[in-house]
C-alpha cells in the first residue's frame, strides 16, 4: 500500500486528485491539505510514500516546503504553472504536471513513481567483504538476486539492461545511466554509452577498445578521459 498525501489550496484540485487515486489499487490519501505549513507538521509524525504538492500556495510554497525537509516522501509537483520546472526537477522530483491534469497524465506520472520504487537497490554491501555484495534486478517478473563480484559487463539497450555474468546473461528493467551511479565507482566504470564494466575483468585496452575475459567492447571518444584518469589512478595506487 502506497501512503498519500495531497496538497493544494484549491479544493477543486484536491476533489481531482482524490478521483484520480480512487481509479488506482494501492493507493491511500492519508490526509488532503490545503496549505503547506499543515502538510509540513503533518510530515512530521505520519508515514507519507508520495505527495502531491502544488507549488504556488499561501503562507509557503510547495517548493519552499520541499526544500525544508531533510528526508520525505517522493513528490509529484500539479500546478498550474510551466516555468517551475527545472527548478522542480532539480529538487529531484518525480514528475511534474501541469494543470488540468488528466487521468493519462496522472497514471504516467504514477508509473514513474512505481519503477522507482521497483529499482536495484544493494541490498548487502560491505566495503570489506565485496564477495558478499549483491543486487536484485527486476528480471521479467521477478527481483533476481546477482553477486555484483559474477558481473563482467552491463549493456544498455534503452530502458532496459543486459546484465553479463560469470553463468548467463540477465534482462532487467533500468537504465544504463541509473546503474552508473548506484554501483560502486571502485569496481565499475562505464567505457562507452552503451557499456559499464567490471575493473577486474579488464585485460587489456587500446586507444579504441577494451578487452574482457569474454568480450572485446568499444572505448567511447566521451568516456575515454575518465577511463584514462582511472587507469593511471589505479597504478599509482598500486605503488
Amino acid at each position: 500500500m502506497t501512503n498519500c498525501l495531497i496538497v493544494d489550496d484549491e479544493a477543486p484540485a484536491r476533489a481531482l486528485l482524490m478521483e484520480h487515486l480512487s481509479n488506482l489499487a494501492g493507493f491511500t490519501v492519508l490526509a488532503s491539505l490545503d496549505n503547506a505549513v499543515d502538510a509540513f507538521t503533518f510530515l512530521q509524525t505520519n508515514p507519507v510514500d508520495l505527495a502531491f504538492l502544488d507549488i504556488q500556495m499561501p503562507k509557503m510554497s510547495g517548493l519552499d516546503l520541499i526544500r525544508s525537509l531533510k528526508t520525505g516522501p517522493k513528490i509529484i509537483l500539479t500546478t498550474a504553472y510551466r516555468e517551475y520546472a527545472a527548478t522542480a526537477f532539480e529538487l529531484d522530483v518525480v514528475d511534474y504536471l501541469v494543470k488540468p491534469i488528466t487521468q493519462e497524465r496522472f497514471m504516467r506520472a504514477v508509473s514513474k513513481y512505481l519503477h522507482h520504487q521497483k529499482s536495484p537497490e544493494v541490498f548487502h554491501q560491505i566495503p570489506s567483504r565485496y564477495e558478499e555484495t549483491y543486487m536484485f534486478f527486476k528480471v521479467g517478473r521477478d527481483q533476481t538476486k546477482i553477486f555484483l563480484k559474477d558481473i563482467i559487463f552491463i549493456e544498455g539497450l534503452g530502458d532496459y539492461i543486459k546484465v553479463h555474468t560469470n553463468e548467463k546473461s540477465y534482462i532487467a528493467s533500468e537504465k544504463l545511466g541509473y546503474m552508473e551511479v548506484k554501483l560502486p565507482e571502485d569496481k565499475f566504470i562505464r567505457v562507452h554509452k552503451s557499456f559499464i564494466i567490471a575493473w577486474d575483468k579488464l585485460l587489456s585496452y587500446n586507444a579504441e577498445q577494451v578487452h574482457l575475459a569474454t568480450d572485446t567492447l568499444p572505448l567511447g571518444r566521451l568516456y575515454k578521459g575518465a577511463f584514462l584518469r582511472k587507469i593511471q589512478e589505479r597504478k599509482l595506487a598500486s605503488i
